[in-house]
């Protein structure tokens, strides 16, 4: 991995242009493949530049929250793998890793695009548990982003398990039926550098940045809609600036969608 200078970085962003050639609002190269972990109820790996992450959801029984008897439950974690980059350790999730997998939870879950009710088998007592498990393998930026690209398509190639006589799950068949999803909500990520506003932040343009938002956007009835965002970085925005990034937010969210399938 080249390290880039960050105040290298700004002065070529400042002067309307990128250390990678792309336009401000452009993002890299994007390729999503799925069912690529046979064992898991589906998968996908996603490549955003040269950063590489593999999602895989696994399906099981469990008892509802009190609050939510007749709702099933959606968790979202991510785990940094060492090998992806010099500055990630073994261990317990650190402070990245827990803000990347609350960013794309809270994009899946406050667009309500899966219907929890329907993942109800028996009110107060048993309901699909639905984990979401993001391993990061290659870590050149923007990792929000193709963390929430993996689960997405990995959610959407998704089949609920077989239950057996007993209600448990029979791990000897392949379910057909699929997860109750639509609208696929998606986060585009953006940071302002400068006065400038970027799309789709490499790993040196995070390091020059001044401030980052993310922001998830849904489809429903044929409109984008937003459901969630997520401020990073030191540095405040302007309302200008915010409505800009929601705007580019909108179109950017509908390209990333046509590469799930």
């Amino acid at each position: 991995m080249i390290e880039i200078d960050p105040l290298l970085v700004r002065e070529v962003i400042e002067g309307g242009k990128r250390v990678d050639s792309r336009q401000h609002d452009q993002y890299r190269e994007i390729s999503v493949e799925t069912n690529v972990v046979p064992s898991a109820e589906g998968s996908a790996r996603v490549r955003l530049g040269d950063t590489e992450v593999l999602a895989g959801v696994k399906i099981d029984v469990g008892t509802p929250f009190g609050d939510t008897p007749d709702e099933g439950v959606l968790m979202v974690g991510t785990e940094f793998v060492p090998l992806a980059s010099p500055e990630f350790e073994s261990g317990p999730p650190g402070e990245e890793a827990i803000e990347v997998a609350r960013v794309v939870d809270r994009a899946i879950r406050e667009s309500k695009s899966i219907d929890v009710k329907k993942l109800c088998i028996t009110p107060k007592e048993k309901v699909w548990m639905v984990y979401v498990d993001i391993d990061v393998l290659d870590d050149h930026g923007n990792l929000i982003d193709a963390c929430s690209l993996a689960a997405l398509a990995a959610l959407m190639t998704s089949k609920l398990p077989v239950l057996d006589e007993d209600g448990r799950v029979d791990h000897d068949k392949k379910g057909t039926e699929p997860l109750p999803i639509e609208g696929k909500p998606i986060c585009t990520t953006f940071v302002k550098i400068g006065d400038q506003i970027i799309a789709d932040p490499s790993l040196s343009e995070i390091r020059a940045m001044d401030a980052r938002l993310t922001v998830g956007t849904f489809e429903k009835a044929g409109q984008v809609k937003l459901c969630s965002m997520q401020k990073g970085g030191t540095a405040g925005m302007t309302l200008d600036e915010i409505d800009r990034i929601i705007h580019l937010a909108e179109q950017k969210g509908a390209e990333l969608r046509k590469h799930i399938k």
